[in-house]
């Protein structure tokens, strides 16, 4: 006797409508892929179509990849998306979100100028590697905004930088199979040639800025090699001149015309640095007279003033910080010489005397040692030049005592002639040695 199967409770459950998806053949190398979705509440079919460009395997995994997306509610259509529309979404959203405002400006710069008016009006699914290979090409002849001539490889693999990272996170987001600027070959920027001072030309710039306001800042980023930023960003409660240390707190940048503060980029950024005797003693003197500037004004100095602001305790202006630095410079014949060259000068002088790589990418809030024995690559053969002599002076004891046994060789008697003869004798040579002499 069979056993009644158990009653089912008649608890209905209202099963969620399978999204379903097929592919078919454009054209050469073209797919459509179309994709079923839920009837709406009137019970009328809705499908989604958009073209795939590259193999079938192409088209395939992407279908599986929209499935997936729909089985767990993100799938998100671009149907007649642009280039330009998305750009703005991806500022507006990642970007400003993730990144830092000046990040953000130059991304929109680099959009609104560049990209948005060459490339924006393309469907994003229909981007194709040849239209942007034959945008930089363009871009390099008659790229710039205002019609006198090309970009520089420089800004045009900077403008490929930006669209590759938008479209890295189209293709994560899945409004794209795989990002097609992958397949597009920017052109390669020549590196740079860095400018750096020597201690001449360094007590010739001290010499012209002494008697200007920007000489502490100058003197300081000298023997400090911290960026301007940070420099201007700089409190008096961040230096504690009895302990000879400074810490990198915040920075100080320029956005749309107005001085604002933020945290440093990174935590290599955020650092404490060790002074100098010299420059501790600088800026005791330097605090001292900037007291009696805030006492002729009426005003006490406080630790959150600071150090290199304007006589009235405002942020000091980078742009006019950089401008008047450039002045002082082609006065002494320093022509095209940067207010950043002379944290470049402090960590080619820290190497060239010894300091050991390790500490100078500490002081300079590098991320790495190796970052900056790569930006720093020209002062590589000084070194090992250096350390060469330096392995003469460790063994130069043991090289002298060899020289005097070469010495004691070449000066000793020569060996027996008949002994050597009876050896011979007793030990035949192999026919290949027959020629070679006997000594001497």
């Amino acid at each position: 006797m069979v056993d009644a199967p158990a009653e089912v409770p008649s608890v209905q459950r209202k099963e969620k409508a399978a999204v379903r998806g097929h592919i078919r053949k454009r054209g050469k190398g073209s797919w459509s892929i179309v994709i079923d979705l839920p009837r709406d509440a009137t019970g009328k079919r809705r499908q989604r179509w958009y073209t795939v460009h590259g193999t079938k395997r192409d088209a395939e995994a992407r279908l599986r990849e929209v499935l997936h997306s729909a089985d767990k509610g993100v799938y998100i259509k671009p149907q007649h998306l642009k280039l330009g529309d998305y750009l703005h979404d991806w500022l507006n959203g990642y970007v400003k979100t993730n990144c830092s405002p000046c990040t953000l400006d130059g991304y929109e710069a680099i959009i609104n100028r560049h990209v948005g008016p060459n490339l924006g009006h393309i469907t994003l699914t229909q981007l194709e590697p040849s239209a942007i290979q034959q945008y930089y090409g363009q871009a390099l002849a008659t790229g710039r905004v205002d019609g006198k001539g090309g970009l520089s490889p420089r800004t045009v693999l900077h403008i490929h930088r930006v669209l590759h990272e938008s479209l890295n996170y189209a293709v994560r987001q899945g409004f794209l199979i795989r990002n097609v600027a992958e397949l597009v070959d920017p052109p390669k920027a020549k590196k740079a040639v860095m400018k750096t001072l020597t201690p001449e030309e360094v007590a010739k710039l001290f010499n012209a800025a002494r008697n200007t306001v920007y000489y502490p800042v100058i003197y300081t980023a000298v023997n400090t090699g911290l960026r301007q930023g940070e420099l201007l960003g700089l409190m008096w409660h961040d230096l504690d001149i009895e302990l000879a240390t400074l810490s990198v707190c915040r920075v100080l940048y320029k956005r749309k015309g107005v001085c604002q503060f933020k945290e440093p980029k990174s935590e290599h950024s955020r650092r404490r640095l060790d002074l100098s005797p010299s420059l501790c003693l600088f800026l005791r003197q330097y605090r001292s007279r900037k007291e009696m500037e805030r006492l002729v004004l009426g005003v006490t100095l406080t630790g959150s003033d600071l150090v290199f602001g304007n006589a009235d305790g405002t942020p000091m202006d980078p742009g006019t910080l950089t401008h008047n630095f450039a002045k002082i410079a082609r006065r002494v014949g320093l022509e095209g010489t940067r207010f950043h060259d002379l944290r470049h000068t402090f960590a080619s002088l820290m190497l060239l005397v010894g300091v050991h790589p390790k500490i100078v990418s500490e002081m300079l809030g590098h991320s790495s040692v190796a970052f900056t024995l790569d930006t720093y690559s020209h002062v590589i053969p000084t070194l090992q030049e250096a350390a060469m002599r330096r392995l003469d002076e460790v063994l130069e004891p043991e090289l002298k005592q060899s020289l005097d046994v070469s010495k004691m060789f070449a000066t000793g008697p020569k060996p027996d002639t008949k002994l050597w003869q009876e050896w011979q004798d007793s030990n035949p040579r192999p026919a290949v040695l027959e020629t070679a002499a006997l000594p001497n």
